[in-house]
């Protein structure tokens, strides 16, 4: 009765005082990174965790967030500076003093590489091909010392001592999954994204089922054990340890696991899942508590995500209150912003919280528009822009080259933008004007203004909630964004991100 009574009043709480009030109670709510922060991989360094994530086709990529209490996270650096493919799965780890991201590329060819720094922050080595087959790459030190690289599929690589390279012919099978009910409705087997730690007598293989999209209950994290690298590997009686069972959870698709230990020993698995309704978003981090039974095996301690659940002891009493995208105005290109496939350093000038952002291309797509992750329901960007040379800019948000929406103006007219067309809906007055993009619920709407005082609203809205994986592929999300296309340039100031 009294934990029924808890439950409530957090509840009761969390209606009428918002989510400050229930983390001063000792709580956090997910997600943890809101937006599209899927195949999320941590690592804890003593009191520091460093967690990164797939960037797929966005550039620079591989950022790697820091945080010391798993709530409040931070960008820190980012580890490719090219675009080298869609870019999956990545593994984060540290071994005898480096610190190495492995991950998958599917480009022309699909490859693994890894990078490698003395510290977190950079600078990253430039990314080194492995030359192997299979998805998401992760790295274990073996009780015989050597050093191997865990593939899909149940395969693994024998590393080189370096761990920069894979001992050619060394590729075995060791682990076939766990089977799930017949009954269960996935897009698929899929066994990948594994995740091994060694603990205590056992190695513990953490891995996804079920497909990363497709249906809502298709994902999972599964758990297996062996008391040697080389099996036989045991799977957990109590299997999956994180699932969506029900369609009607607000939380879809859960799994690509990863754990993580604070330093008093409380225990925790990271993973991604789709928001119910808010597909377009991504796939988002999530964290839920777990622990170790008598018998060695893992149990989920959270039940329902989308409730309240015990914050790290460790953490920061204003959990959840580090505002992630504080430092958008300052326009921090490889850490906030990113740009779609194509990123030259020589096309962005930052002064002041000045953007100079060259023209590219002769469309909204072929000008690799230079976007950031929101991760909200319903929000606002805008800034003033002044164009120089024959350019067109504005504002957009962005799925992939086909699927985009914005406005835009140029010498002589405002534009609008839709799925990479854009047609002329009024006069712009000249090469300065103050844009605004309105994301409220999926419901897009633009306005103009010629002072930053005074806004009008176009005539034209568009719905974008079918922008998401299962429509379109891609593994995308909906990103908002600035663009310049054409000869010349177009600077950008008094950027503002406002969540309605």
């Amino acid at each position: 009765m009294k934990l029924i009574k808890l439950l409530l009043l957090l509840q009761i709480n969390a209606l009428f005082f918002g989510p400050e009030a229930i983390n001063a109670q000792g709580t956090y709510t997910n997600p943890i990174l809101g937006g599209d922060f899927p195949d999320p991989t941590i690592l804890r360094d003593g009191k520091d965790y460093y967690l990164t994530n797939s960037a797929f086709d966005y550039v620079p990529g591989l950022v790697v967030y820091h945080s010391t209490d798993l709530i409040n996270w931070e960008p820190v650096s980012f580890a490719l500076k090219t675009y080298l493919g869609s870019i999956w799965a990545p593994d984060i780890k540290k071994h005898k003093g480096k610190y190495y991201i492995y991950f998958t590329v599917h480009g022309d060819r699909r490859t693994n590489c890894v990078v490698w720094a003395d510290t977190p922050y950079g600078p990253w080595s430039e990314p080194i091909d492995l030359n192997i087959g299979d998805i998401d790459p992760c790295f274990i030190e073996g009780e015989d010392g050597r050093c191997y690289l865990v593939m899909s599929g149940g395969n693994r690589w024998t590393l080189s001592d370096d761990c920069l390279s894979v001992v050619p012919d060394s590729k075995i099978h060791f682990y076939d999954g766990w089977q799930y009910p017949e009954d269960w409705i996935t897009e698929g087997f899929c066994l990948e994204g594994p995740k091994l730690y060694r603990m205590g007598d056992y190695f513990y293989y953490i891995s996804a089922e079920g497909g990363t999209a497709g249906p809502p209950t298709s994902h999972m994290v599964v758990v297996a054990r062996s008391k040697s690298i080389n099996g036989l590997w045991e799977n957990m009686p109590s299997n999956p340890l994180i699932h969506t069972y029900n369609n009607s959870d607000r939380w879809w698709s859960r799994g690509h696991g990863s754990l993580v230990d604070t330093p008093d020993g409380q225990w925790y698995c990271v993973y991604h899942a789709y928001e119910n309704g808010f597909y377009n978003l991504g796939r988002q981090t999530l964290m839920e508590p777990v622990h170790f039974t008598p018998d060695g095996w893992i149990t989920s301690d959270g039940g329902d995500a989308s409730q309240p659940l015990p914050r790290p002891s460790k953490a920061t009493k204003d959990d959840n209150g580090n505002n992630r995208l504080a430092h958008l105005s300052e326009f921090r290109i490889g850490l906030d912003w990113r740009f779609y496939k194509n990123y030259s350093p020589s096309r962005t000038k930052v002064e002041g919280n000045v953007l100079t952002l060259q023209g590219k291309g002769n469309s909204l797509s072929s000008s690799s528009p230079m976007m950031f992750i929101a991760g909200a329901h319903r929000y606002e960007i805008e800034a003033e822009i002044e164009l120089h040379g024959n350019v067109k800019a504005g504002l957009c948000l962005y799925y992939n080259a086909e699927y985009n929406v914005g406005t835009g103006f140029d010498n002589g007219r405002r534009y609008r933008y839709r799925r990479n067309k854009s047609n002329g809906v009024g006069q712009s007055a000249g090469n300065h004007l103050w844009l605004r993009l309105r994301n409220d619920a999926h419901v897009v709407t633009a306005y103009w203004s010629s002072d930053g005082i005074q806004w009008k609203r176009e005539t034209w809205g568009q719905e974008v909630s079918g922008f998401n994986h299962n429509t379109l592929y891609d593994f995308q999300s909906i990103l908002p964004g600035l663009f310049c296309e054409g000869e010349g340039y177009a600077t950008f100031k008094n950027f503002r991100y406002h969540e309605l």
